[in-house]
């Protein structure tokens, strides 16, 4: 797969970041489903279906090892009470992973990413700079700018017992993730959006090499890597290919897309018999 996508001196700069990349085990990379499509379709009718633990259920059942969710100021998928559902759900059986903006304060029902926080003990919280503006989140933190705003959460995340993790570009350096380490962070999520965007133009190489030395910074500065982002059935067996180590990807709409395709014969059947 490598070998038909990229050039010579591309293959060789990420096999050689392959082979030097620090904190590697063999371990499977764990899948944490993404539920916030299912949250947006419920919300689009105002009532109670689909319903977003019966979601997670399923997914739990298929062998996912972690739930992602992405809770917002502005209400617009999953919701405070989504949040306390999940985590009585999920508490004991598979991680728990709460995304979003630690600067966005209560709003309306929404009671802040650390309020929610302090509430369900998630396994572990993402943080992301995204806005209202912002369709889905589209960049990570400059963590070097944005180091002192950061330690006091990070430090209270820490106490509350949740893992930390960041979510950032895939041009930080070793410097940058120390600073983070220092902070107490635990793990980052490389934004795999360009990577995605590229491998749909049949272009990877430049992207994958960013997302593979930024992971290879990161390990070396002790963080474990996370990632996430448009990847999909698609692109997501050369992604991990060339990241040795890969500890998570938290995948959401594309797996839900691909959901309503590979599921949506069988729930036709299913119909059909009820009918006949």
């Amino acid at each position: 797969m490598i070998g038909a996508l990229f050039s010579a001196t591309q293959r060789y700069r990420i096999r050689s970041a392959v082979a030097t990349a620090t904190c590697i085990d063999s371990a499977m990379t764990l899948l944490s489903v993404n539920l916030n499509k299912i949250a947006v379709l419920r919300n689009s009718r105002g009532d109670t279906e689909p319903d977003i633990c019966q979601a997670a259920r399923t997914c739990i059942e298929a062998g996912c090892g972690g739930i992602t969710v992405h809770p917002r100021p502005d209400l617009r998928h999953v919701r405070p009470d989504d949040v306390r559902a999940l985590s009585t759900l999920l508490r004991g059986r598979v991680e728990y992973n709460i995304e979003g903006n630690p600067f966005a304060g209560p709003r309306g029902a929404y009671p802040g990413l650390l309020a929610l926080a302090r509430e369900v003990r998630p396994t572990q919280v993402t943080l992301v700079p995204d806005s209202d503006g912002q369709i889905t989140s589209d960049h990570g933190f400059d963590i070097l700018r944005d180091i002192e705003r950061l330690r006091p959460l990070v430090a209270e995340l820490c106490e509350l017992g949740c893992r930390v993790s960041l979510f950032v570009d895939a041009d930080n350096t070793t410097r940058a993730f120390e600073q983070a380490a220092a902070i107490g962070v635990q793990r980052i999520e490389i934004y795999t959006g360009p990577y995605a965007r590229a491998f749909a133009e049949d272009a990877p190489g430049l992207a994958l090499e960013a997302c593979v030395t930024t992971a290879r910074c990161a390990q070396q500065a002790g963080l474990a890597v996370n990632a996430g982002h448009d990847l999909s059935q698609k692109n997501l067996g050369t992604f991990k290919a060339a990241i040795p180590g890969l500890a998570e990807v938290s995948i959401g709409h594309a797996l839900i897309g691909e959901a309503l395709y590979e599921g949506l014969a069988v729930t036709v059947r299913n119909y059909l018999q009820i009918l006949r």
